[in-house]
């Protein structure tokens, strides 16, 4: 069956390239385009040209990314504006709640610090309690904590030091 449309002289239909998944396209269009392979640098803008949409959405996040990389919030209100009018509702939403908070949008943006450390923490206690939850007592939940923690420093090290 494969090869009865060769013997006919039909024409084969040329390989198409599988459509990325949204996770892929949510991550082609979040990383920077010196960080993209060529391969990727070249299906993009087909992907965008196919789905204004999502044309929408790349650009406001290159727009917020040169935000991040500048340190420069004098664009944040225009690109609020933009977010709140593309008519999608996911990004309304996002638009109004980052509306609501913009003071602290604008300070992070601005500001070299972060709450990163802190947040890792919390998600690494609140993650043993779920899974000690009712099997054991402080004690061991603290020591698993303070385990997590030593390691996760060993691991920050190793990556900081630079390969030989």
């Amino acid at each position: 069956m494969a090869v009865a449309p060769l013997r006919r002289g039909l024409p084969l239909d040329e390989p198409r390239e599988r459509p990325p998944s949204p996770r892929e396209a949510a991550r082609w269009i979040t990383t920077h385009p010196h960080r993209r392979s060529p391969h990727i640098n070249d299906r993009l803008p087909r992907i965008l040209d196919h789905c204004p949409e999502l044309k929408t959405a790349h650009d406001l996040v290159r727009r917020f990314a040169a935000m991040l990389d500048n340190r420069d919030t004098t664009h944040l209100p225009e690109w609020l504006d933009d977010l709140a009018n593309t008519g999608l509702a996911p990004l309304t939403g996002l638009a109004r709640a980052l509306h609501e908070d913009r003071h602290a949008v604008a300070q992070g943006i601005t500001t070299p610090y972060n709450s990163g450390v802190n947040e890792g923490r919390i998600t690494d206690v609140k993650l043993q309690k779920r899974i000690m939850a009712g099997r054991a007592g402080v004690l061991l939940l603290r020591h698993r904590v303070v385990l997590i923690a030593h390691l996760r420093r060993r691991y920050a090290d190793r990556q900081t030091v630079s390969p030989r």
